[in-house]
């Protein structure tokens, strides 16, 4: 790494291969509008806009979360000056002015002001203000359309927070189903009798977008799974994504292919993987579910909408209404909870069906478990499920994110980050279920954005095993011990370049969170959840009978309408698959309308470890603290930008709260300590 000449100013712990393009010492960056700001010093590297505060902690981590943005991150750049309009900032711009204050817009939400002081600081602010435009235009997406990061990776000596004992929760590890043993691993907790994980795809040759390793049912032969390919869009077959202990099985496959007509061998088993013997089958797609387009014009809308002045305050609920985000998260949990409340009451099996399987399923899917799987509300469980439904299932992150420069906006849409708002939804109805907090949604939410991590950097395992050599398939993280071997000190098979060279994943929280952010991320109040696999006496097994069906039973196939189950001949039983299959299974309008069975009778309480959430309007909130935090009069209190922000504020809060004890506990609500000063 290179600096630019000037005064002397923090030790900077760039990435390898990051340049120092300018720097502007003497820089402040405003805390909020009009009050508070820290001096230090702003840099432009070829990788980042960073802030260095000129009274740096004594341990700063590699890749600060409070003062650094990735180029890839920002959206829009604007030059202020008394003295003329605000100017937007392109490469192709001319800058007139000399700038007094620099808006760094950015694409999760964060608003970061840099003020040059008039001291001398003219020619700096007005270099680093077209640095900064010329090289976020210049930016290339390190996993760029799966022809590999460009050569950077996390040195081991990269300077990590102090790690402790307590970071591990438990024994729990995060696992990244990059290996044989992690599927084996999460089969076994969930006590999925009659599957298997299957090595058929583990040279990416039978469908290069799903993961090497698949959940297929025991008796099917990797022969025999071999003729199912085909007959669905994409190749993605059919596959377990998760058992409930009651017996239902939650599978996801793309839609069934459209010219497909497989012959009487392929029929039996497309049976076998679809039916099997396990129960009736029910065919739940994603038709009423948003569709991309949905997501990314109410995501555009909803950031349009959190910027400073967008709408007058008598008119701003409307029109975040008008936004349509809210419904969208008002839509998948109402989804998510019919399929679970169908799997909780009866012995069947759920398959999920998407056109292309790597977007609205990756959603469903892990709601489900959510709301199902106590395991999954534990940090290192919903990291795992994370890594299992999303990276390893094939979504494509940098597409969906929009950091691909090449990419058409149609290929935009955030479904990512509408999930972690859903999880949100349910972190905040049941705060006592999950092991982790707000605080760790939002900083997944901020690192999708960092293009630093292995983790949201490709579109599928296949691009990840080509971009990142350096680390072996077979290693799992835990937040203590890092990478760890099956085996220690025994060569793992297909490992190439320099052991201590390495693509991190997000979950490296160390390297962007200091250890008293991350302490933020876990609930002490929060259910400790189950890691071994469930038994059958279970308390979240349903009290219901599982048998309760209509018409025959096993083998039989349904489709899932506004909580009605119709049942449907075997799609391929007659030789062709039936139209517009995609279309099967439209989902429920509301929670209320669904009953326990086809008769509408409403179902009795759920079982222990199933969680309901109400998708009402009043009960789906914004969330404030991750969209509204680029707004100046939200930037105060837990919404303050750095750790300074919020010790400020709760040095006033210990103030007003001095000042009112010696009243007691009498005073009028008037006099409360959080009751604003003028």
């Amino acid at each position: 790494m290179s600096g630019a000449p000037g005064g002397r100013r923090p030790a900077f712990p760039g990435l390898p291969g990051e340049l120092v393009l300018e720097e502007a010492a003497g820089a402040r960056q405003r805390c909020r509008e009009g009050d508070g700001s820290v001096p230090g010093t702003l840099l432009c590297t070829n990788r980042r806009v960073a802030f260095l505060p000129a009274q740096a902690p004594g341990s700063r981590a590699f890749l600060h979360s409070d003062y650094d943005v990735a180029l890839s991150c920002i959206r829009k750049l604007v030059a202020a000056s008394s003295c003329t309009k605000p100017k937007v900032l392109t490469a192709a711009s001319t800058l007139k002015f000399i700038p007094e204050e620099l808006a760094v817009f950015c694409r999760d939400f964060r608003l970061l002001r840099f003020h040059f002081q008039e001291n001398g600081l003219a020619l700096q602010a007005f270099r680093i203000a077209n640095a900064i435009a010329q090289a976020r235009e210049a930016a290339a997406w390190l996993g760029d359309a799966g022809e590999g990061h460009d050569g950077w990776c996390c040195p081991a000596e990269a300077p990590l927070e102090d790690e402790d004992e307590d970071e591990e929760e438990g024994s729990a590890a995060t696992l990244l189903f990059e290996s044989l043993r992690d599927w084996e691993k999460e089969l076994k907790r969930l006590g999925a009798v009659g599957w298997r994980v299957s090595a058929v795809n583990e040279r990416f040759d039978m469908a290069p977008s799903l993961p090497q390793y698949l959940w297929v049912p025991s008796g099917l032969l990797d022969h025999d799974l071999k003729r199912t390919f085909a007959h669905f869009e994409e190749r993605r077959v059919p596959r377990l994504c998760w058992h409930h202990p009651g017996g239902g099985d939650l599978l996801r496959a793309a839609s069934f292919h459209a010219a497909s007509e497989p012959g009487s061998e392929d029929v039996r088993c497309l049976e076998a993987l679809l039916l099997g013997g396990r129960g009736p089958c029910v065919l739940a797609d994603t038709a009423e579910l948003p569709t991309l387009a949905d997501i990314q014009v109410a995501h555009l809308k909803l950031r349009a909408l959190c910027l400073p002045g967008a709408a007058a305050e008598e008119k701003w609920l409307s029109a975040l209404e008008g936004t349509r985000w809210l419904d969208h998260v008002r839509t998948c949990l109402r989804k998510a909870v019919e399929v679970a409340s169908l799997l909780a009451g009866r012995r069947c099996s759920v398959l999920l069906q998407e056109p292309s399987d790597r977007d609205l399923n990756c959603l469903l899917a892990s709601l489900v478990q959510l709301l199902g799987d106590p395991h999954t509300r534990t940090l290192p469980g919903f990291q795992s499920l994370v890594q299992r439904e999303w990276v390893a299932a094939g979504h494509p992150f940098p597409h969906r994110l929009g950091l691909l420069r090449r990419d058409s906006p149609r290929e935009e849409a955030p479904v990512f980050l509408l999930f972690l708002d859903c999880t949100w939804q349910l972190v905040q109805q049941f705060p006592a279920a999950f092991g982790f907090t707000e605080a760790y949604l939002l900083a997944l939410h901020d690192s999708s954005f960092a293009p630093y991590f292995s983790t949201f950097l490709f579109s599928c395992q296949r691009q990840q095993g080509r971009g990142s050599p350096h680390r072996p398939r077979s290693q799992t993280y835990t937040p203590v011990n890092g990478w760890r071997d099956p085996q220690p000190g025994v060569p793992q098979a297909g490992r190439t370049g320099s052991p201590a060279c390495r693509l991190p994943t997000v979950w490296d929280w160390g390297l962007r969170y200091s250890r008293h952010q991350r302490a933020r991320f876990r609930n002490p109040a929060g259910a400790a959840g189950t890691v071994g696999p469930p038994s059958a006496a279970d308390p979240q097994t349903p009290s219901r009978p599982t048998d309760a069906w209509p018409g025959p039973g096993a083998g039989n196939v349904f489709v899932l309408t506004k909580g009605m189950l119709s049942p449907q001949p075997f799609p391929w039983r007659s030789g062709r698959p039936p139209q517009r299959l995609s279309r099967w299974a439209p989902s429920l309008e509301s929670l209320g309308e669904w009953g326990g069975s086809p008769g509408g009778n409403r179902p009795p309480a759920p079982p222990p470890g199933l969680l309901l959430p109400c998708a009402a309007g009043p009960s789906v909130r914004l969330w404030q603290r991750c969209y509204l935090r680029g707004l100046p009069e939200a930037q105060r209190g837990r919404f303050a930008p750095s750790p300074a922000g919020l010790a400020e504020e709760l040095t006033l809060l210990q103030d007003r709260l001095s000042a009112w004890q010696p009243a007691g506990p009498c005073t009028e609500a008037a006099g409360s300590p959080l009751a604003p000063s003028r």
